[in-house]
This record gives structure tokens, sequence and C-alpha cells, in this order.
């Protein structure tokens, strides 16, 4: 038995061919919309598939994605699934020297990219000597010099709508490049199969993962319809797109927006009955409260049985206030990576008082760094998967030895998250190992203190990163955004309030009031940016 994702997907697609798979609604007020059935989507992804093969670009090649959100996006990874091309996400933030790099880091054949991106790729695409065929979405903005590219829409057109693809196979390659924090953009090298069962949850997140991949259909078809899943932020970040095809394995249906706009998402939910939405912590929920709060105060949200956050915390005030507002709603912190797929979910007493507690899969254990054995009750480790993990960072054997082991005949994946278990097995995450903060020889892990300065009623936002200290080696400092028309605090009215929740070691000693905190398009935290606002500005003459 062989798990390969396209495969899943025809399956789903000939289980309920007229279901409607993916609604993309264009934004704000245009009133662009498009919706494609299963059928209508798997064909056309069949048109770009062929194309692609005809362009000459062979399996295993891998084609770059330098998309906004968007029906081409979906379809473009469909597209190579089919063709047992390799999809790599490109992040479209990056200027010209970072896709420099990425292109050729991931050795990329083909890239499929937006319009708006015409100069960068003008400009960084001959510096990639393998990458030889463009498709551009979209029409070039007038004046502007872009590459020679095929319009998307002439590539689709000229494909086949018909499937009449070579087998595939479980060892077909998925990779996504995670920019973490730390170093520069590293690509996950997953088999469709362990992807399959890390990241998408074997067919059924929740409960009993599918036993053969017939089975998939199987559910698809004895199931109804009337889930919508709203995948909130950037397909460009894995989990989003993995969100879109958990989705596609129910038979259910996916809606998208180009980009977040927070009273957009809220007049979405209402319209489509959206039942799941995904976002990514306090940085795209405390927006939607805003939102509702004032000018879509009364906005039907009761479709809604799930908000879920994962690659940041969704903190306690703040799911507190969103819980006032839509009180049937479920909030789950889900904890996962790029190179684990989904880990688990936070208790219900995980929060400022007791950390945050995951209940984990059977996969999960915390281990020692150095030895790889599972620690004691109590003792620090970090965070590693056993069973469907990734073969290893593309082009990075060094880091890949550093991230990846076995244990007998089971493959590893230690993360970066540093975290001790109790004798119930819950995990209490401790915070990021690269972020932790060494004062003293206390450790203090940023999200921790994040979580406490968020409690106060005129934080909006606000990143935590250690500056030099001559005595201590460092010290704790503060970056917060306050809420608008907030009176600005003080540093002693700041400690005072994380005195209540914090040891005295973990109280930030530096404070830096920003207009707007720096994060990822999809609301990670950008901690080399907080490292640099922290930073002590050195006088002339020093």
């Amino acid at each position: 038995m062989e798990y390969n994702l396209a495969d899943l997907f025809e399956s789903v697609v000939d289980a309920v061919p007229e279901r409607e798979a993916l609604v993309y609604l264009d934004h704000p007020g245009t009133g662009a919309e498009r919706r494609l059935t299963y059928a209508e989507l798997d064909a056309a992804a069949n048109r770009l598939a062929h194309h692609l093969i005809e362009a000459g670009i062979t399996p295993g090649e891998h084609l770059g994605l330098h998309l906004y959100n968007g029906v081409e996006y979906l379809q473009t990874v469909l597209a190579c699934l089919k063709a047992r091309i390799v999809p790599v996400n490109v992040n479209y933030r990056y200027v010209e020297e970072e896709l420099i790099y990425i292109y050729r880091d991931a050795d990329l054949a083909a890239l499929v990219f937006d319009a708006e991106f015409d100069e960068r790729v003008a400009a960084a695409a001959p510096k990639a000597p393998g990458l030889r065929h463009l498709v551009r979405v979209g029409v070039p903005e007038a004046g502007v010099r872009g590459p020679d590219a095929v319009a998307f829409t002439d590539a689709e057109a000229a494909g086949s709508p018909e499937r009449g693809f070579p087998p595939r196979s479980a060892d077909d390659q998925f990779i996504i490049y995670t920019g973490g924090t730390t170093g520069m953009p590293k690509g996950v090298m997953w088999r469709q199969e362990d992807l399959f069962f890390s990241g998408l949850g074997g067919g059924a997140p929740t409960g009993e993962p599918v036993k053969s991949p017939q089975e998939l259909a199987e559910r698809v078809a004895a199931g109804g319809d009337g889930i919508t899943f709203f995948p909130t932020p950037p397909l460009m970040h894995g989990t989003s797109t993995l969100t879109a095809f958990i989705g596609f394995n129910f038979g259910q249906r996916v809606v998208v927006h180009r980009k977040f706009v927070p009273h957009e998402v809220l007049r979405t939910i209402e319209k489509e009955k959206v039942t799941s939405v995904s976002l990514v912590g306090d940085a795209m929920l405390r927006p939607l409260i805003d939102a509702l709060k004032g000018p879509l105060k009364g906005t039907d949200c009761s479709s809604m049985f799930s908000v879920s956050s994962s690659g940041a915390i969704m903190s306690d005030s703040v799911r507190a206030e969103f819980q006032e507002l839509v009180p049937t709603v479920m909030l789950l912190n889900n904890f996962g990576s790029s190179e684990s797929g989904f880990n688990g979910t936070a208790t219900a007493d995980s929060g400022p008082e007791n950390g945050f507690r995951l209940r984990v899969n059977s996969r999960t254990a915390v281990v020692d760094p150095t030895t790889y054995e599972p620690v004691g009750p109590g003792e620090p480790g970090r965070i590693a998967q056993r069973g469907h993990v990734p073969l290893g960072y593309y082009n990075d054997p060094r880091k890949t030895a550093e991230t990846f082991f076995s244990r007998g005949e089971e493959r590893w994946v230690l993360l970066g998250d540093m975290a001790t278990v109790d004798e119930e097995g819950i995990v209490t995450v401790l915070g990021r190992g690269s972020q932790c903060i060494n004062t003293g020889g206390e450790k203090v892990y940023p999200e921790e203190v994040e979580q406490a300065l968020k409690a106060h009623p005129d934080v909006y936002d606000v990143l935590v990163a250690a500056v030099p200290d001559d005595r201590w080696g460092n010290r704790v400092a503060a970056v917060v955004q306050l809420r608008e028309g907030a009176a600005e605090p003080s540093l002693d009215d700041l400690q005072a309030h994380c005195r209540t929740r914090l040891a005295g070691y973990k109280i930030p000693r530096r404070l830096v009031i920003t207009r707007r905190i720096q994060r990822s398009p999809s609301g990670k935290a950008d901690y080399r940016w907080a490292r640099s606002v922290v930073a002590p500005r050195r006088e002339a003459g020093e």
C-alpha cells in the first residue's frame, strides 16, 4: 500500500466530483470570486501538469511557487503532485538577494509567480542557472520589465484536462522551506506518505487514520459535506497549504483570500458559513476582535466550530476576549513544525500560571539532546518525534545530521523547542532553545514573558529578546506595541504588572515602545528584528 497525495486527491474527486472544493474570494469589495467543484479543480490541475511535462519539467525536479493566495497556488501544487514534480514554497516577501539564494538552494527548474513580483523575478532568475521555465499569473504592470514567461492562462489552456499520468510513488517528495529564527531558510524534504500521516493526520486528524489509501475515498463518499475550512495565513507557509489539503482529504470545501484583511475575513465567515478557521496567534486574532468590537459588530459567526493556531500561541487574555464575542467557538493552540507536522494540542489548563502544556501524540517525546534518550519527569529536554518524519534538509547534510537521527530502525527528528514532561505524559513547552535568554545562569523563554505582558490592558503586541549586560551576561528586554489610544506605560508599570506572574529574573529590564511589531505575513515572530530594536544604541565616539 502506498499513500501518494495526488492519488489520494484523485480518489476523492472520483467519489464526490460535483461537490464544491475551492472558493476564492478577492477583496476588498471587488466582488471577484471563483468556485470550483472537485472535478473542475482536478481538470484545472491536469491542464497545468500536462503543460509542465510538455515544457520539459521531469519527475523529481523542483518548481517554486512565488505566489499570493489564490486558486493558482493550490492548482499548481496539485499539478506538481500529479506530474511527480516537487513543489517548493517561496516567501513572497523576499527581495532579490534572498530570492537568488532560495532559487539556487532549492535547485528550481521552474517557477510560477505573480505578476506583481515581475521586477524581483527578473533580477533574480538569471542568477539561478537551473531555472529554465517561468509561468506568470496575472497581467504585467505597464512599464515594468518582467522576465520572459508563459502566461498562466495560456499554460492552462494548452494542457489536456484528462489525467493520463504515469504511476506515482509514496516516495515522491514535497519540500517545505522554513525561514526559522536563525540562519538561512532550509528546505524540509518530506516523502508524501510521511507527510500524509504526520502533517495531514492520515486522513483523519482528530480520529483514527485510514488503514489503506482506498479507505479515504470510502469515508468521503459515506460522509456528507457541510464543513468549510478557511486557512487565513499565506499558503506559502506550510501550515496553510496542509490545512487546505486536510480539507480536500475530507472531501470538504476550502475557502481562501488573496491576503489577510480582518474585515473581509469576518464577512467571508458569515457569507460562506465557515466552520473551521486557521490562523497564527494573537497577531491575527486581535484584529478580528477589534473588527468584531467595532465596525463589524454583530457579524454572524455562529457557523464557526473551531479556530486553531499554529506557529504562534493565542495568549490567554486574547482568547478570553474572542470567547466573549463568539462563545460557542472552540479555540485550539496546536503545536507542530515544518519538520514534524502535527505534534499535539494545548490542554485546557495551559496558560501563564501552568505554562504552555500539550497533550501530544504517541510518536512525540522529550529527549536529552545529546544522548537522544527520554528525559525523566520534570527534566528539561528537547521535543522529538519518531516514525513518519522528513528525510532531512535539502542541500544541507550538516544541519540534517544535527536535526535528524535514528534509534534502531526508527527515524527521529529533534525539534528546537525545549520542554519538560510530567508523569501523565503532558508536555510543557519552555520555548525555542535558540531564543532562550541566559541571564545570570537562569534561563528565560521569551514566549512566557510575552504571555504575561499581553495580559496588560494597554499592550496590543509584544516580542521579548536579550540585550547584553556586563553583570548578568544578558537581560530581558521587551518591544511593545500599544493598543490604539492607550497611554504609554512606563517600564515600572509593566514590571509591576509582570511581578504578579513571573519570577524576578524574568522581568523585562528594558522597554522599547514601537508603532508596530514586525512579524512575518503569517504572524510568526521576527526575533532578529526584535533584537535589533532593543540593542543598546552606541553614543558617538564610543
